[in-house]
């Protein structure tokens, strides 16, 4: 996901959303001191077998294992999105079949996401996958935002200011 190349509409979406999150989760600090957890925990918190990652803040739980091989495969596809704006690769690339396979098996997957204390907010959920048609999909922003892209990107999201006409933007 590159912030920067996107137009106002899909910068305005993603501010909203990440907002969203950040008040659900007890603000602006709060997640980003998940982000520098799940950033320092090593191995990445995304292979915890039983589908958790706790931290003094909160927890972030989902309900299937997800194995290195996936995950190494899930890290070179974001790349691949990142070039092509599509996870996917063109179906005759020797990875397409296992990309769409990785994409099924992870599409179900809630991610739920909440603060230790219920006053800082409700926490959220997010899934891995946004569905665009058929031949794209893309790592939906707030997955990226949460296990790869950097803390600054968060900050940049977050920091910025939508047009004056942001309100004619439909959701």
């Amino acid at each position: 996901m590159n912030f920067n190349t996107m137009n106002d509409e899909a910068k305005t979406l993603i501010h909203g959303r990440l907002t969203e999150c950040v008040n659900a989760f007890g603000g602006a600090s709060h997640f980003y001191q998940l982000l520098e957890a799940i950033r320092a925990a090593k191995p990445n918190p995304l292979l915890a077998k039983n589908c958790v990652f706790g931290f003094e803040l909160g927890t972030v739980k989902w309900g299937k294992a997800i194995f290195e091989d996936k995950l190494n495969l899930l890290t070179k596809a974001r790349l691949h999105e990142g070039k092509n704006n599509n996870l996917l690769p063109k179906e005759n690339d020797q990875a397409y079949k296992r990309v769409l396979n990785l994409v099924r098996a992870l599409k179900p997957i809630e991610f739920k996401v909440k603060p230790k204390n219920i006053k800082h907010g409700e926490g959220f959920t997010v899934q891995p996958f946004e569905v665009i048609d058929e031949t794209t999909t893309r790592m939906d922003p707030i997955f990226d935002i949460l296990f790869f892209a950097g803390i600054d990107t968060a900050k940049k999201i977050l920091k910025y200011n939508p047009p004056s006409d942001a309100n004619e933007i439909q959701s």
